[in-house]
């Protein structure tokens, strides 16, 4: 029968059992995780909490009250440096027990015993945040959000839509206009090409009466020149013929004398 007990004595006296205590939670400390009987574990939970709890307010009153219990400086500084900043955010159950089975031997039931802020791999799932539904201001806010993002949408389909159709309406405006010029080409130099050489004929023509009309008039105005020059120029060299010719046979006739 179990009258008027409070606690597990874990079969040992009372000054056994706090120093065995002492020490599991300093390596618990130290350690994070440490391997004990479900019964040590469960025992060292109701020692372990309150000093984890204490930790969250760094004063020397708490690291005196914590040293009391621990009897290490090692393990005051680790729970005050390390481990109470990271649980201050907890309201409670700071440590964990994980059965792992039975010990070969004596048969005891086994376990894990562990800091939870302190496990990476096990159960430290990230808490989603509970959001408060109201019909005043929430609702209208995701409402009037939503048609930005869809007009936001549908201008970016819109756009995607527009620039194959503006490649393709460019690329068809080159293809007319490159046969147009090609065909405008040939007729220019067509049209071109009569054109001179009927400007060209005219031109000879044009210029051919000028010519023949000016070559008579030219040898009409040359001829009667000439024909005056003629005479006058007879009449001048005849004189002078007559006059060298006595002076000539003058000398002659005084060389005949000599």
């Amino acid at each position: 029968m179990r009258h008027g007990k409070k606690f597990n004595h874990l079969s040992r006296k009372s000054a056994h059992r706090k120093a065995m205590l002492s020490n599991m939670a300093c390596s618990l400390i130290e350690h994070k995780r440490i391997s004990t009987t479900v019964a040590k574990a469960k025992a060292l939970k109701k020692y372990v909490e309150p000093l984890v709890n204490r930790s969250k307010d760094d004063s020397t009153h708490s690291r005196r009250v914590c040293f009391r219990y621990l009897a290490s400086k090692d393990a005051v500084t680790e729970l005050f440096r390390e481990v109470g900043p990271k649980v201050a955010n907890r309201e409670g159950g700071y440590t964990r027990i994980i059965r792992t089975g039975n010990r070969l031997g004596d048969h005891a039931d086994m376990c894990l015993i562990e800091l939870v802020d302190f496990n990476d791999l096990y159960g430290n799932e990230a808490k989603k945040k509970k959001t408060r539904r109201s019909r005043r201001g929430g609702g209208t806010k995701v409402e009037a959000a939503a048609p930005v993002v869809e007009d936001a949408v549908v201008v970016e389909e819109a756009v995607a839509e527009e620039a194959p159709a503006a490649e393709e309406s460019a690329s068809e405006a080159v293809a007319e206009e490159a046969p147009a010029v090609e065909e405008a080409a040939p007729e220019a130099v067509a049209e071109e090409a009569p054109a001179a050489e009927e400007a060209a004929p005219e031109a000879v023509a044009e210029e051919a009466p000028a010519v023949e009309e000016a070559a008579p008039e030219t040898a009409a105005e040359e001829a009667p020149a000439a024909e005056e020059a003629a005479p006058e120029a007879a009449a001048e060299e005849a004189p002078a013929a007559e006059e060298a010719a006595p002076e000539a046979s003058e000398e002659e006739e005084k060389k005949e004398d000599e």
